[in-house]
């Protein structure tokens, strides 16, 4: 089974998270947090800057790392490492994604996430929690 590693940013503004709803591919339609493939001159938090600036067109940081998710799609094996970022700069901007939401602990499972997304749930919940 083909392995795929990739980056997530779990955006948080206050009390809200955002959430990206997918407008291409296999998951279209489903909503997970914007991120992408870690290129291989790249460190994680490299490539997660960069898919963000390339998929949102804003600049974030990365305030700490959340967790790891391993998950078997069909097709692929996915290893998902998540972050706690915040934007710095620049104006949110969907490039390939259909839709975007803030989200708030409560409203968090109001929306079709992707599998692997589904995974990171409880540890957000637990962060914004603190």
């Amino acid at each position: 089974m083909k392995n795929v590693e990739v980056v997530a940013a779990i955006i948080i503004k206050g009390d809200q998270i955002l959430a990206t709803k997918r407008g291409y591919g296999d998951f279209i339609n489903l909503w997970e947090f914007p991120g992408g493939k870690i290129e291989n001159d790249e460190t994680k938090e490299e490539a997660l800057i960069r898919e963000i600036k390339e998929e949102l067109k804003v600049t974030i940081s990365i305030d700490s790392f959340l967790c790891t998710v391993n998950y078997d799609y069909p097709n692929f094996h996915l290893v998902m490492h998540c972050f706690i970022c915040s934007i710095t700069s620049g104006e949110l901007t969907l490039v390939e994604h259909k839709d975007a939401k803030w989200l708030t602990h409560d409203t968090l499972d109001s929306v079709q996430w992707l599998p692997a997304d589904i995974q990171i749930l409880s540890s957000i919940k637990t962060y914004i929690q603190r």
